[in-house]
């Protein structure tokens, strides 16, 4: 098989080149797994990998109808996407011996479909933030630039697509990490309706239901397939949503029965920044869909966004206290801060003082937040914004040096209770100025997805967002299909990594 051939073949393509005998499983995965010892060293994408017991199942594999992605290479997450006997770090030293006991109800789908896991891609700490730099692995590197971050948390998995390894690759997203790599490496990234995909017993409270598993891919149909299979109800999960009767992969070609309604904004909610190219992004998609006849209207939601996102950190801060209390369960000891990155100390400490009419208090706002989105959207279809403030950060750029690092343990040791919300706002605020736009949708639960539509001067691609009401999904993937045939598109024509 040829180099090129191999990298037009999005994952749909690939289970029906099987399907149809003109290429094995095992021939697959092996090229994968040369294209990861080829890419991999210089961008760090992928953190474990299993070549030697991947290529051997597959060569005993039998195809079966029932599972549309038979053979199919696929790479997981470090956190929460669990292969039983795997590591499975979450990107943290704590946890640098940590083996799963079993596959995740997630893993267990996509097993289920006949995805074959290559390994684990990179993922900063606990899932903590915007970029991919944790200590125990180091920095993941953007294939459009590798001086870049391909973002975060799900970074790893979109410099692994971006340069070729895999067309689609497991991820997840708690406040944008699916959207913000996809926007900072030109994929497309979906988060779809809280409840919508398998999380199960013991997980399904991921971040309150801020965080959801999903996948990053390089075209909508492979996201779309994504949905098909892995949508479920699970009645013992803490959240569900009613099931989509037809086809996503089929409704996605559908037009729409009658114009569009939307709303955009290119504001920052909190006040931050926002770059001419963000700005330039949004403007060229609303050109667009104006010329198609849809009405569009400059509108703000109507959420009081820097009070959002002090909940959203607070929510943050008590979910690591909580995770902090049971590892020192699992390993007999007091913690301390040589344990963990500095992000994950502060919010600890930060979390032992938050009492339990705070966090209850910080949750309803959630949901006061997605009553109002609910009301924006029975006016507008959808609602678009930047994905990201800026294009990608360069490698190192948000991560807190020493002497910073010694200032925000210092501050947070010595803050009173009432101001260390303060300390872990003023932490994350520089990470927050690039991406202001992608924790509404986790917070409110609805479907939101990264388009590449833009380039930058320096070369780097940038997304815009679009949010729908809670179970459209399908208006999205309509959106994003006719947006992905049109001259808007960047794709991976444009990466000058891609291919080499």
């Amino acid at each position: 098989m040829h180099t090129d051939t191999y990298l037009t073949w999005d994952a749909v393509e690939m289970a029906e080149q099987i399907r149809t005998k003109q290429v094995t499983p095992t021939e697959l995965v092996t090229w994968s797994y040369e294209r990861m010892k080829k890419v991999n060293p210089k961008l760090n994408a992928v953190v474990h990998e299993n070549a030697e017991k991947t290529i051997a199942r597959t060569k005993d594999m039998k195809l079966d109808d029932s599972q549309p992605f038979a053979g199919v290479p696929l790479l997981l997450k470090n956190i929460s996407q669990s292969v039983k006997g795997e590591p499975l770090t979450s990107g943290s030293r704590l946890l640098k011996n940590v083996k799963a006991e079993h596959d995740s109800n997630f893993v267990k789908r996509l097993r289920n479909a006949g995805f074959q896991f290559l390994g684990h891609t990179n993922a900063p700490e606990f899932g903590l933030k915007n970029i991919t730099e944790p200590q125990i692995y180091g920095a993941t590197r953007n294939p459009w630039n590798i001086n870049h971050s391909p973002g975060g948390s799900s970074g790893g998995a979109a410099a692994a697509i971006a340069s070729g390894i895999v067309p689609l690759a497991g991820a997840s997203d708690g406040g944008g990490s699916i959207r913000i790599p996809a926007s900072f490496t030109g994929l497309f990234g979906i988060k779809p309706t809280r409840g919508r995909t398998p999380v199960g017993p013991g997980a399904g409270r991921q971040w309150q239901g801020a965080s959801i598993d999903f996948a990053l891919s390089r075209t909508v149909r492979d996201s779309a397939a994504m949905l098909d299979i892995l949508q479920v109800v699970q009645p013992e999960a803490a959240f569900q949503t009613p099931l989509f009767s037809g086809s996503y992969a089929v409704e996605m070609e559908r037009p729409f029965e009658q114009k569009l309604r939307i709303a955009f904004s290119t504001a920052s909610p909190v006040g931050t920044p926002v770059s001419a190219d963000a700005k330039m992004a949004v403007e060229k998609t609303v050109k667009w869909l104006q010329a198609q006849g849809h009405e569009v209207e400059e509108k703000e939601n109507g959420v009081d966004g820097y009070q959002l996102m002090r909940n959203y950190y607070l929510m943050n801060s008590g979910e690591m206290a909580s995770l902090m209390n049971d590892l020192k369960q699992v390993f007999g000891r007091e913690l301390t801060a040589d344990d963990m990155e500095i992000e994950a100390w502060v919010l600890y400490q930060a979390g032992e003082t938050v009492n339990a009419a705070e966090f209850s208090a910080s949750l309803a706002s959630w949901d006061t937040a997605a009553a109002q989105m609910e009301k924006l959207h029975q006016t507008y279809d959808f609602f678009i914004t930047p994905v990201t403030a800026y294009p990608a950060p360069e490698v190192g750029e948000l991560t807190p040096n020493d002497a910073k690092q010694a200032e925000l343990k210092d501050a947070i040791a010595n803050a009173s209770a009432s101001q260390k919300q303060q300390v872990v706002w003023d932490m994350f605020l520089p990470s927050l100025t690039y991406t202001p736009f992608t924790q509404l949708a986790n917070l409110t639960g609805q479907p939101a997805m990264s388009l590449p539509v833009h380039l930058c001067e320096n070369g780097l691609p940038l997304g815009v967002q679009v949010m729908a009401g809670k179970g459209q999904e399908t208006r999205l993937l309509q959106l994003a299909r006719q947006i992905e045939q049109s001259e808007l598109w960047v794709g991976m024509k444009d990466n000058p990594y891609f291919g080499k």
